[in-house]
C-alpha cells in the first residue's frame, strides 16, 4: 500500500466529504428539520468536523498529533451517528435513510480507528 501524500488521498477523508454532502442534503432547505436550526447546525457542524479533523491532523508534523486529530474525528463521527438516531426519532427523515447514514458513518469510524492504530504503531 502506497503512503498517502495528501489528506485528499485518504479514503476516510473522501468518505467523510461524501457524508457532509449527504448531511447537507438531508437537512437542507425543504427538509423536515430545516426549521430546527439548532439540530441542523449541530449535525452539519459534526459532519464537517470529521472531514476537517482528518485533514488538519494529516497536515501536522507528528504521528502523535495526527492520532490525536483522528481521535477527535472519530468522536465527531459518533456524534453524527447519534444525531441520526435523533433525526429518526423526531421523524425528520425515514428510518431507512437514517440507517444508511449511520452505516456510512460506522465505516468511516472504523477506517479512522484503523489509521489511528497504524499511526500509533509507527
Amino acid at each position: 500500500m502506497e503512503k498517502a501524500k495528501r489528506f485528499e488521498d485518504l479514503w476516510i477523508w473522501q468518505q467523510a466529504r461524501e457524508l457532509v454532502k449527504e448531511v447537507y442534503s438531508d437537512f437542507g432547505p425543504g427538509s423536515s428539520a430545516s426549521r430546527d436550526y439548532g439540530f441542523k447546525d449541530r449535525i452539519q457542524r459534526a459532519s464537517v468536523s470529521v472531514m476537517n479533523n482528518i485533514a488538519e491532523g494529516f497536515e501536522r508534523y507528528s504521528n502523535a498529533e495526527l492520532a490525536r486529530f483522528l481521535d477527535i474525528a472519530k468522536g465527531s463521527c459518533g456524534e453524527v451517528r447519534r444525531l441520526y438516531y435523533t433525526a429518526e426519532d423526531l421523524n425528520y427523515l425515514s428510518s431507512e435513510t437514517a440507517d444508511q447514514r449511520r452505516t456510512v458513518a460506522k465505516k468511516i469510524s472504523g477506517g479512522i480507528a484503523s489509521l489511528a492504530t497504524h499511526v500509533r504503531s509507527n
